[in-house]
């Protein structure tokens, strides 16, 4: 996130002074990549002052194209056709190459999908505007293309590292890739049982896979938990072992077994909010204070029966972002 950027740059200023600190780029991909398009993106013909649409954006060209191509937008909702061409995008697919992949299966509503995904590139070329997915897009597409721009980078970064490297999808390797060339001067951070967006276009593989991609890996196993207690990492280490795809590992921590993990099937939301609201008035009940707990939910919509047992039961209570 550009939080967690602004967070490392204020610490490298602190370590290294302004100075040395502003010779290293530390930014989200997307960040990053419109430094490098902002500087070079008129070789594969933007202008450099283009434009970055938001999600909002995006959604709003694709329902005028629905409209413009006579599609029903209940059979083509907006945002449905948004994922399609991001995750097309994020798995580095043209137009042509996603009409062609559902059109030789005869897919008559992504054949549809492809149709808008072909006129909403047309759209954003002559607006010249990139959305989101368009910045990791071109900026691999001109590295790939521009040999002079590549060499350029490749001198400039000495060193490229990637952290939370389980949640990257396939532009993003690609960009890794191409940024570090020969030299492979890469280090990754990253966990494969934390691999929780592949609904969003991650590739897991990426991090499954690393070794094989760069001969010669230094792998160092950070296994020494620092925060739980034993039973819970016996719990979590028990559950994550079914996976199939993973490295594996074996968490440990100094801090001793702690309390046994309790575990409540509700019956539904109703039931799982009174099972709370039960557990925190008991613990007041023996002396705890209200501010001892934290609920930790999901998606925002889950919130609501909590918060209508709470007024009910008494229970003050803050919602946090």
């Amino acid at each position: 996130t550009n939080k967690a950027a602004n967070e490392l740059k204020e610490r490298l200023g602190r370590m290294l002074g302004e100075e040395a600190a502003g010779d290293v780029w530390a930014s989200t991909f997307h960040s990053a990549c419109v430094r490098i398009l902002r500087r070079d993106i008129d070789r594969i013909g933007f202008d450099r002052s283009f434009t970055i649409y938001d999600s909002d954006d995006s959604k709003r060209v694709i329902r005028d194209i629905i409209r413009e191509l006579s599609l029903e937008e209940k059979s083509f909702p907006p945002r449905e056709v948004q994922t399609v061409i991001s995750r097309a995008k994020n798995d580095m697919q043209t137009p042509e190459e996603f009409l062609e992949q559902w059109t030789n299966i005869n897919d008559w509503r992504k054949i549809r999908m492809g149709k808008v995904y072909t006129l909403y590139n047309k759209k954003l070329r002559e607006a010249n505007a990139l959305d989101f997915d368009d910045l990791l897009w071109h900026t691999v597409y001109l590295l790939q293309t521009v040999p002079e721009v590549r060499d350029y980078y490749r001198r400039k970064f000495r060193y490229v590292l990637i952290d939370e490297y389980q949640d990257t999808n396939a532009l993003q390797y690609e960009l890794a890739k191409l940024l570090t060339g020969p030299a492979r001067n890469i280090c990754v951070v990253g966990d494969d049982d934390q691999s929780i967006y592949r609904f969003r276009g991650a590739t897991i593989e990426n991090i499954l896979n690393f070794e094989k991609l760069y001969p010669g890996t230094k792998t160092i196993r950070l296994e020494q938990n620092y925060r739980s207690t034993s039973n819970i990492l016996n719990a979590a280490n028990c559950v994550i072992q079914h996976n199939t795809e993973r490295k594996g590992k074996t968490l440990w921590t100094d801090n001793g077994e702690g309390d046994k993990v309790q575990v409540y099937t509700a019956e539904n939301e109703q039931d799982e909010a009174d099972c709370i609201a039960k557990a925190i008035l008991d613990g007041v009940s023996k002396g705890r204070k209200f501010s001892d707990f934290a609920v930790l939910y999901r998606m925002n919509s889950q919130s609501q029966a909590l918060e209508r047992m709470f007024a009910k039961q008494g229970i003050p209570h803050r919602i946090i972002g």
